[in-house]
């Protein structure tokens, strides 16, 4: 199958990044290339370095990448960005771009078992290997399956839910998305199931958050890829959901903060002044015009951080 990923943000994220000609850059969600190839384009001397930890976006990558011998692709998970670059001999960036979450490819290829609209075994690993959606649905216990569901899907009927999982798995495993779904709807009260959106989107979130480690390998890359930049390099994040977007938020004004003493001191005794500045306060969110073309981007924001 063609591996199919519209770029979200894509103008965005090119103008935001400052791409100089000679400069060094990582994507660390490479996906298609669609971000990655774009960032390609405009390198003359540059170099471009692209992580995916999926291996069917490593080689659809490549494909795209092809002609650009700026452009490398490296198969990996972005919080190893550090230990990956230092192999390539490259030791400071000037811009970093995550763009979080699944991609349309995955969410569009059945057998991955990311999507809840169509049948298939319980997987939603990204790298192909570990622990699956299976294992976890399967093997949790029933308060460890609800706090999944609430911290990470923000879902307000987790322990109904987990609860019902439990109970089912007890006549026989739950194996595939669609059991899965049944399990959640008949957990849900009717006026929950009319809600707005799919009732199983927030708990498949949670279990994929939990199966790929996604908020562990964010938090990682937002302490560890900040240090790899450059001053004047810029980290720009894409989120799909509030947990991610607080995690960023949060980490890049910190960053952007200097003192941190009480309010009620006189004078400051910390000596602390600011590492970077936000690009943006506000997130950059898709247009009217993205939106008709990839409904998906209409959670996208993007959140920008210069380095000084």
């Amino acid at each position: 199958m063609e591996f199919t990923h519209y770029p979200v943000l894509l103008a965005e994220c090119i103008r935001e990044l400052n791409i100089r000609p000679g400069g060094v850059y990582v994507d660390g969600t490479a996906g298609g290339g669609g971000h990655s190839l774009e960032i390609a384009r405009r390198l003359r001397g540059g170099r471009l370095v692209a992580i995916d930890k999926d291996e069917d976006a490593v080689l659809a990558a490549t494909r795209r990448l092809e002609g650009y011998p700026a452009a490398q692709v490296v198969r990996g998970d972005f919080m190893e960005m550090p230990a990956l670059l230092e192999t390539l001999g490259i030791a400071q960036v000037d811009g970093i771009l995550l763009d979080l979450g699944v991609s349309s490819h995955q969410l569009d290829t059945p057998e991955r078992g990311f999507s809840y609209h169509s049948d298939a075994p319980l997987d939603m690993r990204m790298s192909g290997s570990g622990k699956s959606a299976c294992d976890v649905v399967n093997t949790y216990a029933q308060g460890e399956l609800s706090r999944i569901f609430r911290e990470y899907g923000e879902e307000r009927f987790s322990r109904q839910i987990a609860r019902n999982i439990v109970r089912a798995r007890e006549t026989r495993p739950v194996r595939t998305t669609l059991e899965l779904v049944e399990i959640i709807k008949t957990a849900l009260p009717a006026a929950a199931r009319r809600e707005h959106g799919h009732p199983a989107k927030r708990i498949f979130q949670a279990i994929r958050i939990e199966v790929n480690g996604e908020l562990e390998s964010l938090a990682c890359c937002l302490e560890e890829g900040f240090e790899l930049l450059a001053p004047g390099g810029r980290f720009a994040v894409i989120t799909f959901h509030s947990l991610e977007d607080r995690m960023v938020k949060q980490a890049f004004a910190k960053y952007a903060t200097g003192c941190d003493c009480p309010p009620d001191f006189p004078i400051c005794v910390c000596g602390k002044t600011p590492r970077a500045r936000l690009i943006n306060k506000r997130p950059f969110t898709a247009s009217e015009e993205e939106l008709e073309k990839n409904h998906r981007s209409r959670s996208a924001k993007l959140r920008v951080l210069e380095r000084l």
